[in-house]
């Protein structure tokens, strides 16, 4: 099994804790859509596995591309991959592109599942971030999507924003409990370097909450989201049951993927490669790539860090018929002290960070690396 991406790194505005790889020169756009095909020929004897469970469209801003051009990348993967396991195809969205107009013509392709980058219901907050949407919009767009039987919508939260007190974030919760979505993502603000907030810290202009007001904000958004029904399976993720993610959950279990566009990602075997070029570069379809190779202690590690990010932690019976019996006495004598505390559990052969405290999992984590 493998999954299929396609990068879209355009914005018509950049947000403010942005650091991803995008552009805003949209007139490359066109010629853009058209190197990814070229790219996906060229790239799809990467995947040693030829079956496709997922597709995802994420950016950037996917949802700049029109969607009839969409779906000609989806009847060409389909061309080049056994596609029949298929069940989720995702498009990463901005609340102001789902117009009437848009969902009519979204309606017309395999889209599934949508993804909409709301971040906050609070427009002082939206502002903040640079957004070019409204919470109102927000909703509209969850209720366009619902018209034409998208029943898969993913709402991205944003929380751990100083200087909006605390109401901001409980409102922006409840909305989106209260538009009934099947998937919710609530990430905590990272403060990157190469970013306008980066900037605003140098200078003096904006500080990060406390650890202490983290870790109470990170509690109000689990305590909320699982007590209306959802469940807080991977640090950043809460779904409705039997909706989790599935392009994302493949790559927390070490799923081969193929990434086609500029600054895209790709995984095979003992191999991983990105694509490092400009969108300038990428339309004139100059696809340059960096990549390494992985070592066995390079999996083992990997897997450490992807599967105790999820509720379904380590199984040390896997460790031990994948990566050797040697590193069971280790782990286990590493994971004493954490046990002691609780802040990990174990079940059998299972260790597990307890969701509750998914917010401490990178140093958890970083202690069982080898």
């Amino acid at each position: 099994m493998a999954t299929l991406y396609f990068h879209i790194p355009f914005c018509k505005r950049i947000c403010s804790y942005c650091d991803f790889y995008k552009v805003g020169a949209l007139d490359l756009l066109p010629r853009v859509v058209e190197s990814m095909h070229r790219e996906l020929d060229e790239r799809s004897s990467y995947l040693s596995e030829r079956q496709l469970t997922s597709i995802y469209f994420g950016g950037g801003t996917p949802s700049l591309v029109a969607p009839h051009d969409i779906e000609q990348l989806i009847n060409h993967a389909q061309e080049l991959f056994d596609c029949s396991k298929v069940e989720e195809i995702t498009i990463e969205a901005n609340p102001d592109d789902i117009t009437e107009e848009y969902v009519a013509a979204l309606k017309s392709t395999s889209v599934n599942r949508v993804s909409l980058g709301i971040q906050s219901f609070d427009d002082r907050v939206l502002q903040f971030m640079n957004r070019r949407h409204t919470g109102a919009e927000a909703e509209e767009a969850v209720k366009h999507l619902r018209m034409i039987g998208i029943n898969n919508i993913s709402i991205d939260l944003i929380f751990g924003i100083a200087g909006f007190g605390t109401s901001h974030l409980d409102e922006s919760l409840q909305r989106a409990i209260n538009l009934d979505v099947e998937h919710i993502s609530a990430y905590h603000l990272t403060i990157e370097e190469r970013t306008r907030l980066g900037m605003l810290m140098r200078k003096g202009e904006y500080t990060p909450i406390s650890d202490e007001e983290s870790e109470r904000e990170f509690l109000r958004v689990h305590n909320a989201l699982c007590s209306a029904g959802y469940d807080h399976y991977e640090v950043s993720n809460f779904a409705k049951p039997e909706l989790r993610a599935r392009h994302n959950s493949a790559y927390w279990q070490g799923v081969e993927y193929l990434g086609i566009g500029a600054g895209a990602h790709s995984f095979s075997r003992d191999n991983r490669t990105w694509c490092t070029s400009t969108a300038k570069e990428y339309a004139e379809g100059k696809f340059l790539y960096d990549g390494e190779e992985l070592t066995a202690t390079d999996h083992l590690n990997e897997y450490i860090m992807t599967s105790l990010r999820t509720s379904r932690g380590i199984d040390l019976e896997y460790i031990a018929k994948m990566f050797g019996t040697e590193h069971i006495a280790s782990i286990e004598r590493q994971a004493e002290p954490w046990i002691a505390s609780a802040t990990l559990l174990r079940h059998e052969n299972r260790l597990y960070i307890p969701a509750t405290h998914f917010l401490v999992s990178d140093a958890i984590i970083e202690s069982f690396f080898v």
